[in-house]
């Protein structure tokens, strides 16, 4: 029989993601989260702020290291551009994990985040996480494995043909090569990802991050791509995902947490919970467990990128780590 969950209230966390939220400074950083063990897959705290009069919706997102869908998804009836002096503003700081090898970079591209596991971690118990711009449709990211090969300060943009075909076609011609600067759409730092013409970069257009405004390309605040850059090797391995609903388990509890999925995968993901049972599967291992189901169709249906209890862990048997390969 299953058993009814309301959504957990949002600072209820659990004494180990809130150390971890802690650790992390609110001066327009990314977050770096320390895992309890391999099974967790949950991490951070939603939390609040009351506007200033000056602030916008995308001033607040880039200082608390959110993207602009994010804090949109947060705050559906606040104003994009005058939230207004003490409105209360949500933070949606807490994530489930992508279900996806703990190594390296992973890309979920519904999701428009970054999640870097770095090389010198134990087992893989930290996360560093940033907001992303993505490609927007007809200019898609492939789903796929690579890794970065190449890493370059200032680079150069040489603007693929199609790219300036297109930006010919709306009476904007594009130069054969752009240098670094700030007209550069690539910003001070770019690393080549294993497959012709894409990279991870930064940008020259800060509040386009959270939204599909690229030509396929990743890209990140300027400070976050900074951060970044220093951290990640060449060789280091990039798998980009496409997973608008996440299932993780933390402390006995499963969550839920959904995103808006892109409009070329409606058909895919519209009512379709095959994907959320599969990742139960995996998530839980060898546990036994119970979920309310009318409560994950309903943050299916609202979509608010923001994680909800739906269920717990009813055994305690040793599952495998579901993220190791």
């Amino acid at each position: 029989m299953f058993r009814s969950f309301k959504s957990a209230p949002p600072l209820r966390v659990g004494a180990a993601a809130l150390w971890a939220a802690l650790c992390f400074s609110q001066d327009a950083m990314a977050a770096s989260y320390a895992l309890p063990n391999a099974d967790d897959s949950l991490v951070g705290v939603v939390s609040q702020v009351r506007a200033k009069h000056e602030d916008t919706l995308a001033d607040l997102a880039r200082l608390n290291g959110l993207g602009h869908g994010e804090i949109r998804l947060a705050n559906p009836d606040v104003d994009v551009w005058l939230p207004g002096q003490g409105t209360e503003v949500v933070l949606p700081n807490q994530f489930v994990l992508p279900a996806a090898p703990r190594r390296g970079i992973v890309l979920n591209i519904p999701e428009m985040r970054l999640y870097y596991f770095p090389p010198d971690s134990e087992a893989g118990l930290e996360v560093v996480t940033y907001p992303l711009g993505v490609g927007r449709e007809g200019w898609s990211t492939p789903y796929l494995s690579t890794r970065i090969i190449q890493k370059k300060v200032r680079p150069t943009w040489y603007p693929p043909e199609s790219v300036r075909k297109e930006h010919a076609e709306q009476g904007d011609p594009l130069p054969e090569r752009v240098k670094p600067g700030p007209d550069n759409p690539l910003g001070n730092y770019a690393m080549r990802l294993g497959l012709p013409e894409y990279l991870i970069h930064g940008t020259n257009k800060p509040y386009g991050i959270g939204m599909r405004v690229s030509h396929g390309c990743i890209r990140l605040y300027p400070e976050d791509i900074e951060r970044l850059f220093a951290r990640v090797e060449l060789g280091t391995p990039v798998r980009i995902v496409n997973q608008p609903f996440k299932v993780g388990r933390h402390e006995g509890k499963l969550y839920l947490e959904a995103h808006p999925y892109l409009a070329e995968d409606a058909e895919r993901f519209e009512g379709n919970l095959t994907s959320v049972v599969g990742l139960l599967v995996q998530v839980t291992g060898e546990d036994g467990y119970v979920v309310d189901w009318d409560l994950a169709k309903a943050v299916i249906a609202e979509k608010n990128g923001m994680p909800t209890q739906i269920g717990e862990i009813i055994a305690t048997a040793k599952a495998e780590n579901p993220y190791e390969q």
